[in-house]
């Protein structure tokens, strides 16, 4: 079952990666803030090995890599179809000092004690068996490497992902789940796997890292109108997708309707809003 689990998810983000391709810009713009958070705290700089795991669309690696030129970023994803987006996006102009390759988080192909340090955001939540997951990074981490990670906080400081498939479930049109091929319920992969205070924590902890560190990033998206949110919603989650295609002319426009009623707290006058995100960053020693 966990191996039907985790092909599943794989076979979902690859049906999404065109998407991710086309939402690139967007998505490096929302989580800049997290972004930054974490370059900052992993103290990068000349020679620094960098790994990245479950890079997407790579434009961590992207300000990671020069930072620490000539030595090359390892930028990663499970998705062969993510690393190719990576790397078709960083061939117009993109730092040269980046290595494309797959790579699972529970199954990391590096020797141990070969990379001084792992960014991973938004990944870890994914994973079928975190714990794994972090015991491979701590093995291919250098004595006192720094582990870099970033996950979803609580469902209800990101209404970003939350809204959408709520909306639908307000209107009879859905089960109202967080919009993500994996829903993170039971204690499976999802969006808020890791988001209950503690968990993350204790699994640092449990895989062998010390100085563990964890605080909030806040984030937003913007949108012009209820229609780009919506266009945005198709190509980064498969589940709302899959409502979408599953609605007649009718449904659509009363989803529209109700998604403009949540975001009228928020609009501008233009018509524009923005939709809150939070993140919890945490940073650990090998």
């Amino acid at each position: 079952m966990t191996d039907d689990l985790r092909e599943e998810l794989l076979d979902s983000w690859e049906q999404a990666a065109p998407g991710w391709a086309r939402q690139a810009e967007r998505w490096a713009e929302a989580v800049a803030p997290v972004t930054e958070a974490m370059l900052s705290a992993a103290g990068l700089a000349p020679g620094t090995r960098v790994l990245e795991l479950a890079a997407g669309p790579g434009d961590l690696s992207r300000r990671a890599a020069p930072t620490v030129a000539p030595t090359a970023v390892l930028c990663t994803d499970a998705v062969r179809a993510m690393v190719d987006v990576a790397r078709e996006l960083n061939e117009d102009g993109g730092p040269a000092n980046i290595v494309f390759q797959t790579a699972r988080l529970e199954w990391i192909d590096l020797p141990a004690a070969t990379v001084d340090v792992i960014l991973c955001r938004f990944g870890l939540m994914h994973a079928v068996d975190p714990e794994t997951a972090l015991r491979e990074c701590r093995r291919v981490l250098t004595p006192g490497g720094r582990l870099v990670l970033a996950v979803q906080a609580a469902a209800v400081a990101n209404r970003w992902l939350t809204l959408p498939l709520a909306a639908a479930a307000t209107l009879g049109l859905g089960a109202g789940a967080p919009d993500t091929p994996a829903q993170g319920a039971d204690g499976g992969p999802g969006p808020f796997a890791l988001a209950e205070p503690g968990v993350l924590e204790e699994l640092i902890g449990a895989a062998g890292f010390g100085e563990i560190s964890l605080w909030e990033v806040p984030f937003l998206w913007c949108y012009r109108d209820e229609r780009d949110w919506i266009g945005e919603k198709l190509d980064h989650s498969p589940s709302f997708a899959a409502l979408w295609r599953s609605l007649d002319d009718a449904q659509r426009s009363e989803l529209r309707r109700r998604l403009r009623e949540l975001a009228s707290a928020e609009r501008g006058g233009d018509g524009s809003f923005s939709v809150s995100g939070r993140a919890v960053l945490a940073t650990a020693r090998a």
